[in-house]
């Protein structure tokens, strides 16, 4: 299925340029990526300030820096979007990347109750999606449909587990969802997402496997959170449901972490009140004229995004480059695409947008982990590349 038109108004948040974007760029006429600016007149090269995505997060006031910054104007966002998807790229013109580089790329697991007792169902039908409908039925009984007010690691959650457990209902899903420690792991490799209108990945062996809509975080290395942007975690249900020590093939295949387009830094126009407060909506567009819309309201988080951010950084673990953290989802597609019973599955051909006001649209294309663009460009390329344009000392 061919990428839609990228265009300037649809990609932007609703908001337009009122807030501090920065994006990554790739520049065939240096041979690598560029840090810039977006803004109203033009996309501007701030490399020569901030060599690096993650040295412009790690300034005291990021937002502010980012708006002083001068630069040379590259061209006009129209015109680097247009160039974006892989069909009928000009590959001597600039085209837009994952706004993030050296910061590590994690992912909060658990964090809502829906997305949570699918969980569950997962780990109960071993990967089968023919089982589902009927241990979800199970486990509504069991839990009830409604954990939004229960807190995780609070005594009515811990009430709540002993009696899972009395039951033989345990999970270890339901450990990190409605216990006192969350799931934090590794989305991704830094570098290796994939921005705005590239090729998105996941397995060819997996027969049950979706998006999952996000808001992500951007954690400088002290552990302040300095802006947002948003992500798809695409996932393996039938490979984590099989085994949950197969997480890291489930989540972690060639183009499955989707950033961007922007990375929006926090200052009066956009705040962490804003992320809470956000609606993150999904649209799944097939080849064979299926179409899914879906949402997920971070009004609606079992955890606060200050408290998951705690969990990632702090004095049990250091980022000293920063990380971008997936705060979860409550989206979870049960909408039957094939056989009754058998729920969503992508297909190659998907175009899967994420969208929210404040921080745009990320729009990508689903195929095949092994047929998407290969990731070639890691942290050493990145190091010749910037020491060859002289700005490491920046």
């Amino acid at each position: 299925m061919p990428y839609p038109q990228l265009s300037v108004v649809e990609i932007l948040p609703s908001d337009g340029f009122a807030g501090a974007l920065a994006a990554r760029v790739h520049r065939p006429d240096l041979g690598g990526p560029a840090v810039v600016a977006v803004r109203e007149g033009g996309v501007f090269d701030v490399t020569p300030a901030f060599a690096t995505m993650r040295d412009l997060a790690e300034q005291p006031d990021p937002a502010a820096a980012l708006r002083a910054a001068g630069g040379e104007r590259i061209g006009a966002l129209g015109q680097i979007l247009a160039n974006t998807p892989s069909d009928g790229r000009d590959p001597s013109r600039p085209w837009l990347l994952a706004p993030v580089d050296l910061q590590a790329v994690k992912a909060a697991g658990v964090t809502f109750a829906t997305s949570m007792l699918e969980r569950v169902i997962e780990e109960r039908a071993r990967g089968n999606p023919e089982s589902a409908t009927r241990i979800r039925a199970e486990m509504g009984r069991l839990i009830g449909n409604d954990l939004r007010a229960l807190k995780p690691g609070s005594p009515a959650a811990e009430r709540l587990k002993a009696a899972l457990i009395a039951e033989g209902a345990w999970s270890q899903y339901l450990e990190v969802g409605i216990g006192p420690d969350a799931e934090i792991f590794t989305k991704a490799q830094p570098m290796s997402a994939v921005g705005c209108g590239a090729d998105a990945g996941f397995h060819a062996h997996s027969h049950w496997n979706n998006p999952e809509p996000e808001a992500a975080l951007i954690v400088a290395s002290h552990g302040r959170i300095v802006g947002a942007t948003l992500g798809n975690d695409v996932n393996l249900r039938d490979f984590e449901g099989r085994s949950a020590l197969l997480l890291g093939k489930a989540k972690d295949q060639n183009a499955s972490a989707a950033l961007g387009p922007f990375l929006r830094f926090f200052d009066a126009t956009f705040s962490l009140d804003d992320v809470r407060a956000m609606e993150i909506s999904l649209t799944i567009e097939g080849e064979d004229g299926f179409r899914l819309d879906g949402r997920s309201s971070m009004r609606e988080i079992s955890r606060d995004p200050a408290d998951l951010a705690a969990q990632l950084i702090g004095a049990h673990h250091d980022y000293p480059d920063g990380a971008a953290l997936y705060l979860g989802t409550m989206f979870a597609p049960v909408q039957d695409r094939d056989a009754k019973g058998l729920g969503f599955t992508h297909k190659v051909g998907d175009v899967v947008t994420v969208a929210a006001d404040k921080l745009g649209r990320l729009v990508n294309r689903m195929k095949h982990a092994q047929d998407c663009a290969r990731w070639e460009f890691g942290a050493a390329a990145l190091m010749r590349h910037l020491a060859a344009r002289g700005v490491l000392g920046s």
